[in-house]
């Protein structure tokens, strides 16, 4: 019972700073974005040139750092990998293609919804598709094999590479990117961005607050104890909403959204699929690697280097809809999951 109190909290927190973070200057619905904030990371690295999305978000740094520091403190810090690093990263950028042919990860998704925007209602039946997809692979023996014991170096490079962005943000130098117009331009102060990404990274590890996690243990464990939380995000950003005045009912003129519903679904089915095969949802692989675990860690490698391809070959969609390279690359991505699924299935091939 404890520990659903604590997901239940890390939820309700997480919908409170969110709808705090649009009041102080984050896109519409948008107060976290785990796969539009690396995505805009990417291109203020210059990794994309897409103008209108590059920004060092802080909100990404203070959820890796916090979740070090919980982590520290409760001496669950363990530098950890060696499972399927390869595999892991091309599975990041699968999933970061399905969210931007979406047009935002599991927690934007149940923002969005709790700001009103109905079009992330097929979104969220595709992601619970897609995670029962990756649930029947899980059934049939998958796994990336095991991780193992790693120097504590290892695990305390992505903590570093954080505090890296964050000097990189303050000094601003010549060579980093900040857009000065669209999604990118529109931000919420450094120290209010990061202090919201430290609190939501400590109670996130602490909790173990999953979007993914939540539903595929309902549907294979019967167990709701994570689900709670992904409840509580929508309810308390709701209500936080309403009281904001920033609740729009309805499908249509939603921020950074379109009405492409089978696209909407289709993107957020490979998010769900990519992401149990992955053992956790955008959000839980950045508090794992702050946790010291190497293997979350090359998923947000995966996952900045998806967000720079997707901008880069025109697979992201836009307010007005999926591009024709968006749709070809869900085809790709779906037969990379199968593929990955399949060979990784020890119950089909007797794996070794």
């Amino acid at each position: 019972m404890k520990d659903k109190r604590n997901v239940i909290l890390a939820g309700g927190l997480v919908g409170v700073i969110a709808v705090l973070l649009v009041h102080f200057g984050n896109p519409a619905n948008m107060g976290f974005c785990i796969a539009c904030f690396l995505r805009d990371i990417a291109g203020g690295l210059g990794m994309h040139r897409a103008g209108v999305v590059q920004y060092i978000r802080p909100e990404i740094i203070g959820l890796v750092i916090g979740a070090t520091i919980m982590a520290m403190f409760s001496k669950e810090f363990s530098a950890k990998g060696g499972s399927s690093p390869i595999t892991r990263f091309f599975l990041g950028i699968v999933v970061m293609i399905g969210a931007l042919i979406f047009l935002g990860c599991p927690l934007r998704m149940v923002l969005r919804l709790a700001g009103g925007d109905l079009t992330s209602v097929p979104a969220i039946f595709g992601f619970m598709a897609g995670i029962l997809a990756g649930g029947f692979f899980l059934n049939k023996g998958f796994n990336l094999k095991r991780n193992y014991v790693q120097n504590k170096v290892e695990g305390l490079v992505t903590p570093v590479f954080m505090i890296f962005l964050l000097v990189l943000l303050i000094v601003r130098p010549a060579f980093i990117f900040f857009s000065e117009s669209g999604p990118g331009s529109q931000y919420a102060p450094i120290a209010i961005a990061l202090a919201a990404g430290l609190i939501v990274g400590i109670f996130a590890q602490k909790s173990r607050l999953c979007m993914v996690g939540g539903i595929r243990d309902m549907f294979l464990l019967k167990d709701n104890h994570l689900l709670v939380g992904f409840i509580a995000i929508i309810v308390v950003a709701g209500i936080g909403n309403v009281i904001a005045g920033n609740f729009n009912l309805g499908f249509e003129g939603q921020p950074v959204a379109h009405t492409n519903h089978l696209w909407n679904f289709l993107g957020m089915f490979i998010v769900g699929w990519g992401s149990v095969l992955l053992g956790g949802c955008p959000l839980r692989q950045l508090i794992l690697a702050g946790e010291g675990n190497t293997d979350s860690a090359i998923t947000v490698m995966g996952l900045i280097v998806g967000g720079a391809i997707s901008h880069n070959f025109g697979l992201a969609s836009s307010g007005a809809g999926v591009t024709s390279a968006g749709q070809v690359a869900f085809v790709v991505c779906a037969v990379i999951l199968l593929g990955v699924s399949i060979f990784n299935s020890e119950f089909l091939f007797g794996g070794e």
